[in-house]
C-alpha cells in the first residue's frame, strides 16, 4: 500500500486476534453440548453476514464496480478464510483442545516456507531454517510424539487443513483491490461462506445437528444462543472486519505475524471458559512454535530491509510470489494497472 499506519494497524490486528480467540472456547461449549461443528459454523457465519449486511450495502454505494472486479478473490476469501478455515478449525476443536488446535492452524507460515522450497527451489535462509526447526520441534512436543499422550489423527489433519486455509486467507486479503472497504470485503466474504455452508447442508454434505438448548460456559449454564452470539458478532463480524483492516494497514506478512497473539488469547479464554489448559510439555512446544515463527518473520523483515538499503526493488514481494502460485490464474490482476498489495 502507498500508506500504511503501523500503530493503528497493530491495534486492529491485536483486537482481531483477541476477538477470533473467543471462538474456540465458546464454540467448544456448544460442541460439548452435542452441537455438530457444521451447525456451529453455519450459524456463526450466517449471523455475522446478517449483522454486516446493511453496513456492507452502505459502504458499497457507488463502488459496485470494485466488488465486481474483485469477485473471484472475494469468493476465494469466503471459501477459504471464512467457510474453510473456520469449519476445519471447529472440527479440530471437536477432537483436540483449543490451544493445540490453534497451534496447528498457526503453522501456516512454515507451510509457506516449505512450499516455496519444494515447488520453486527457494531455499530458506539460515534464520528461517532455525525458525522452521524450532516450529517443528515445538509441533512434536504439542503432539507429544515421544510421550504417552494419544491425539486424534482426525483432529490433527483438520488442524493442518485450517493452517492451509489460513495461508490463503492472508494472501487473498492482501490482494483484494484497496478500494474495496474492509467492511465490504468481510461482509461479502461472510455472505459467500454462509451460502456455501447452507448449500452443503441442504445437499446433505454437511452435518448440522443441533445439540442441547442449555450449555455450560465457565461455571454457568446459559442458553445455546449466548455462545452463538459471541462467536458470531465478536469472533466473526468484528474480528473479520478488524482483520481485513489490519492486513490493509500492515501488509499480509506483518499482520499474520501479529495474529500469532491469537494463540495466547485462545489459551487464556479456554482456561477461563472451559478450565482447559495444555499440558506442561505442550506449553513448551507452543513456546517453540511461536519462537520459530518469530524467527521466520524476523528473517523476512531483515532481508527486505537489506534489499531496500541496497536499492533493490522489493515491490514484488514474497506475498505476490505466494499469491501467484496459490491463487487462481489472473486473480492478482483484476485491474491491469494495479498489481499486488
Amino acid at each position: 500500500m502507498a500508506h500504511r499506519h503501523p500503530l493503528l494497524g497493530l491495534g486492529a490486528a491485536i483486537a482481531s486476534s483477541a476477538a477470533f480467540a473467543t471462538s474456540g472456547a465458546f464454540a467448544k461449549s456448544l460442541l460439548i453440548g452435542g452441537w455438530s461443528p457444521g451447525a456451529v459454523v453455519t450459524l456463526r457465519i450466517t449471523i455475522a453476514a446478517v449483522v454486516l449486511l446493511l453496513p456492507t450495502l452502505w459502504v458499497l454505494r457507488g463502488r459496485w464496480g470494485v466488488l465486481r472486479r474483485s469477485a473471484r478473490l472475494v469468493i476465494g476469501y469466503g471459501l477459504t478464510g471464512v467457510a474453510g478455515c473456520q469449519l476445519a478449525y471447529f472440527y479440530a476443536v471437536s477432537h483436540l483442545s483449543v490451544g493445540v488446535a490453534l497451534l496447528l492452524e498457526y503453522l501456516a507460515p512454515v507451510l509457506i516456507v516449505g512450499w516455496l522450497w519444494v515447488r520453486h527451489g527457494h531455499a530458506p535462509r539460515r534464520l528461517t531454517v532455525i525458525g522452521v526447526i524450532l516450529a517443528m520441534a515445538g509441533l512434536m512436543l504439542v503432539l507429544d510424539v515421544l510421550g504417552g499422550m494419544r491425539l486424534s489423527t482426525a483432529g490433527v489433519l483438520w488442524g493442518l487443513t485450517a493452517a492451509v486455509s489460513l495461508v490463503l486467507y492472508f494472501l487473498i486479503t492482501a490482494q483484494v483491490d484497496e478500494e474495496l472497504p474492509p467492511i465490504a470485503l468481510a461482509g461479502s466474504g461472510l455472505t459467500v461462506g454462509a451460502v456455501v455452508l447452507w448449500t452443503a447442508a441442504l445437499l446433505g454434505l454437511l452435518d448440522t445437528t443441533r445439540g442441547a438448548s442449555t450449555v455450560v460456559v465457565g461455571a454457568a449454564s446459559v442458553p445455546w444462543w449466548v455462545p452463538v452470539l459471541v462467536i458470531s458478532i465478536v469472533a466473526a463480524a468484528f474480528a473479520y472486519v478488524a482483520g481485513v483492516a489490519a492486513v490493509r494497514l500492515l501488509g499480509a506478512k506483518v499482520a499474520s505475524f501479529v495474529a500469532l497473539s491469537e494463540v495466547l488469547f485462545a489459551v487464556l479464554f479456554a482456561w477461563l471458559v472451559l478450565a482447559e489448559l495444555p499440558t506442561p510439555i505442550q506449553l513448551v512446544g507452543g513456546v517453540l512454535i511461536v519462537a520459530g515463527l518469530v524467527a521466520v518473520r524476523a528473517d523476512e523483515a531483515r532481508e527486505q530491509s537489506r534489499a531496500a538499503r541496497a536499492g533493490v526493488g522489493v515491490g514484488a514481494s514474497d506475498e505476490e510470489d505466494y499469491a501467484a502460485e496459490l491463487l487462481p490464474t489472473g486473480a492478482l490482476s483484476q485491474d491491469p494497472v494495479r498489481h499486488g498489495p
